[in-house]
């Protein structure tokens, strides 16, 4: 489908699924952001669900400001993937003990690393950039720099609610691994101190809703959250580098015999700011549960942990802000997903897949998603299909 235009106060809301199927309370917070003095542009994937602070699946173009609270809580967020040589064939009938490997390699939920992951021991990592961006760890904000230690264990870990590392086949057979995670505690508490800062502003008393403050150009304290947040984008795109190194070691170790090569990696953030340029303007373009699909442009849209993942291309559609959705999107709360669901049905949901089906990840069941084919299909104007992947092997934090 192409979009569909609803009014806004400032901007007209452009929807690429039906109106009509959003949540009420997500639809609230869309007009909300359309009546933000610096915005210039609003499109929603058809991903769409109510988010804290924004709406999950919206892009949100400003001149001259941004709202940390429309980035959220987990900066820089976003997936990886990467096609081996490995066939179906080549794994083994029972996947439990590549999923305990897989779980010991990598800290999951709140857990960390021992000991910092040393970069030069991961066969095949190149980091771009390591040293410098740690050295400008003393240039963030002094209420979030004893995290320190903790920020460098957390390095290469996976975190917990929807952040998963898969093993997946696609349609011929080839194995997939993947991954989705952000930029851990580091990032939410940098959120977490500049949300807080935007709210004392002058200048956000005033509007309709105080999750929508924003920093204004040409601040100290815009300045400030800049450089947090591109430093928080790049912590989250090294902490899924250095994950994949280890899962792509996992691999190495587990089919020996095989002598596994790996393919280039696809990677793209789904929480973030770029500096864009549209309609001769230059903006900030914020991604909220949506990926950059420019041109050409690789991207990952996950569904859930039971159902299929696409690997897409960008066709770069300007009216989205050359963007796409994230993933299949929720279509119930995780506290409505507890109380419809119980575990025998996420057994059910994810037959056929090595996961976890205890009762500690039933807010993730599939049925608490919407159906990605659906998804993929509505944006059919943003991105054009590269592989279908299904998951063999999940693990969640």
């Amino acid at each position: 489908m192409s979009y569909v235009e609803v009014p806004g106060a400032k901007v007209p809301i452009r929807m690429w699924t039906d109106p009509s199927t959003v949540e009420g309370v997500a639809m609230e917070q869309l007009r909300n952001v359309s009546t933000l003095p610096w915005i210039k542009g609003l499109a929603v994937m058809p991903d769409v669900h109510y988010g804290k602070g924004a709406t999950v699946g919206s892009v949100i173009a400003m001149q001259g400001a941004v709202c940390p609270a429309a980035v959220g809580v987990d900066i820089g967020c976003g997936m990886s993937a990467v096609k081996t040589s490995l066939t179906a064939n080549d794994l083994p009938g029972d996947l439990s003990g590549l999923r305990s490997r897989i779980e010991q390699a990598i800290p999951v939920g709140r857990g960390m690393h021992d000991e910092p992951v040393d970069p030069d021991r991961l066969y095949g990592f190149r980091a771009q950039g390591w040293d410098d961006f740690w050295t400008r760890f003393d240039g963030i904000a002094e209420a979030v720099r004893f995290r320190q230690e903790r920020a460098v264990k957390q390095m290469g870990t996976l975190g917990s609610g929807n952040h998963f590392v898969e093993v997946c086949l696609d349609e011929s057979g080839a194995v997939w691994l993947m991954l989705h995670s952000g930029s851990r505690n580091i990032g939410k508490e940098l959120a977490d101190h500049h949300i807080g800062e935007a709210r004392k502003l002058p200048h956000n008393q005033g509007l309709v809703d105080r999750d929508l403050a924003v920093f204004v150009a040409d601040t100290p304290e815009m300045a400030a959250y800049r450089n947090d947040l591109f430093w928080a984008q790049e912590y989250a795109k090294h902490n899924r580098a250095v994950m994949m190194a280890l899962l792509q070691n996992v691999l190495r170790k587990q089919f020996k015999k095989a002598k596994v090569t790996f393919e280039p990696v696809i990677s793209c953030h789904h929480n973030y700011v770029a500096e864009e340029r549209y309609e001769g303007m230059d903006l900030l373009v914020t991604r909220k549960g949506a990926i950059r699909a420019g041109s050409g442009d690789y991207g990952i849209i996950p569904g859930s942990m039971g159902t299929g993942s696409y690997i897409v291309r960008g066709l770069g559609n300007e009216a989205s802000f050359n963007s796409a959705s994230h993933g299949a999107g929720r279509k119930m709360s995780r506290n409505a997903a507890k109380r419809r669901f119980s575990t025998r049905d996420l057994e059910e949901q994810t037959r056929g897949v090595e996961c976890r089906k205890d009762s500690g990840v039933v807010d993730e069941i599939p049925g608490a998603y919407k159906p990605i084919e659906r998804v993929i299909d509505q944006q059919k104007d943003l991105v054009e299909v590269v592989a279908k992947l299904k998951q063999v092997v999940c693990v969640k934090g």
